[in-house]
């Protein structure tokens, strides 16, 4: 594919948007790139207050034309203009037209549902690759799975991730959640991301949405909700039933759980029933007054909770032998704005340049990606590793 451009970062005004230019700017100055985004002046003053050696393209949601135009000229697009419900349908849709690859950090699985019934087949007919859910949502548990996997080396039967982190919230995140509101019921399947025929009775049996509060085995932590499981289970669950497809499956009626990792018990509890509390709220009229009180778009956490946060998952791999291993991945960051800018840019990165991919539809970086992804990721400073207790 001969472009212009390797990368064009879309939405780069927005509070990750910048992050990302900045790792760009930062770790990647020998690619052609350039930014774009709704607002001239926002990218000229972006432009100049990073001190970016880019060009600039001026597209609104709901142009075609203007975002045609920059879609054409590169090999990637990376997204971060967010609701991508609300922002980023036509950059896909121009994407698949345009034969561009597609990258962003949505949680929005519903949208991305959306996406697979219109644009998978011939995004695949194409060899056109649209991952979505290159950030916290989905990186650290779809890569974590995979990578457990393949420290196993044999088929696994169930994983269960506890995921823990320290960072802050934007605007943009809020804005999303408030967005969605409440999902109708087949909007909110477990399986969500399959594809057609490709569940069994025993995984959708053992795989419905719920949590436990119970001391975490090996460690003095307890689990409890997990904050972002509702969205990071699909994708993990849409990697598998794709690797199922290639005869490459993680094991016959693989099990994926994800869980909160909390300190205590009595924080596992207050931090699961708040967090029932707030997804209530939000599914109530009552979110219209509650959300003039919190953050909003453009704004996010200071420097130095970004760059005092960091992300864990513990993952506990029973494989189909009876065996089981713990792995995990950690890094340093604020999970949901640092450390999501590095992933979202080493998943563009990986579209740019590696030869090592298979072929095109709407995947998962697990699927999509796969190990060029890891070996970027961990050359990054993210830690995959075996955890052995005594």
């Amino acid at each position: 594919m001969d472009r212009e451009y390797q990368i064009i970062l879309y939405g780069a005004t927005g509070f990750t948007g910048r992050l990302c230019a900045e790792y760009l700017r930062d770790n990647y100055p020998e690619i052609e790139w350039a930014i774009a985004g709704r607002n001239e002046q926002k990218l000229e003053d972006l432009k100049n207050s990073l001190r970016l050696n880019c060009k600039i393209f001026v597209a609104d949601g709901e142009d075609c034309h203007s975002i045609d135009h920059f879609v054409s000229k590169t090999k990637v697009v990376l997204s971060t203009a967010g609701p991508f419900v609300r922002y980023s349908n036509l950059v896909v849709k121009s994407c698949v037209e345009n034969k561009t690859h597609y990258t962003d950090i949505t949680g929005e699985n519903h949208w991305v549902k959306d996406l697979i019934d219109e644009y998978h087949e011939k995004a695949s007919e194409n060899g056109i690759r649209i991952i979505p859910s290159c950030g916290y949502d989905s990186i650290p548990s779809d890569m974590g799975v995979f990578y457990s996997v393949q420290q196993m080396a044999k088929p696994v039967k169930k994983i269960t991730v506890f995921h823990s982190g320290q960072g802050g919230v934007s605007g943009g995140t809020t804005e999303t959640m408030f967005t969605i509101g409440p999902l109708p019921k087949e909007k909110r399947d477990p399986f969500l991301l399959n594809p057609e025929n490709s569940v069994t009775e025993k995984q959708r049996k053992l795989s419905k949405d719920g949590f436990e509060i119970k001391q975490i085995e090996n460690t003095d932590s307890y689990s409890g909700i997990g904050l972002m499981s509702f969205a990071n289970t699909r994708v993990v669950r849409r990697s598998s039933a794709l690797y199922d497809a290639d005869q490459r499956g993680y094991g016959s009626d693989f099990i994926f759980k994800e869980l909160g990792s909390y300190p205590s018990k009595r924080s596992a509890r207050l931090a699961s029933f708040g967090l029932i509390f707030a997804f209530l709220v939000i599914s109530t009229p009552l979110r219209h007054i509650v959300r003039r009180f919190l953050p909003q778009p453009g704004d996010g956490p200071d420097k130095e909770t970004r760059e005092n946060g960091w992300f864990k998952g513990l993952f506990k791999v029973e494989a189909e032998d009876g065996e089981i291993k713990f792995f995990q991945i950690y890094g340093d960051g604020d999970p949901g704005y640092k450390a999501t800018a590095q992933m979202v840019c080493e998943s563009a990165m990986t579209l740019a340049i590696s030869d090592e991919l298979v072929a095109g539809g709407v995947l998962t970086s697990a699927y999509g990606l796969g190990n060029p992804l890891l070996d970027r990721l961990i050359n990054s400073g993210i830690k995959f590793e075996e955890v052995i207790y005594n």
